[in-house]
Parts: C-alpha cells; structure tokens; sequence
C-alpha cells in the first residue's frame, strides 16, 4: 500500500493516463490529474 504518496498524470483524460490514473488511486495513491483536452488536429501529408 503506498501511504501518503501522491503523483501527478499528465495526460490523464485520454485512454492510457485514465488507466494510469485509476490503478494508481486503487492501489492508494493520492492522484492529481493534469490534462490540456488538446487534440492533433494537423494533418499529415504525405508525398
């Protein structure tokens, strides 16, 4: 059991940080998510 640790998850709305974030909180961390819900919306080209 991890007491009193607490971290950080960037990323943590998208797929792997919400994971993350969960599996964390259940093994008894104190979570702090940070995420920016920025998407890539440039396209690449490609010749």
């Amino acid at each position: 059991m991890a007491k009193n640790k607490k971290v950080v998850v960037t990323g943590g709305a998208g797929f792997i940080g919400s994971h993350l974030a969960y599996e964390l909180v259940r093994r008894g961390y104190h979570v702090t998510i940070l995420d920016a819900f920025l998407q890539e919306t440039e396209k690449i080209s490609l010749l």
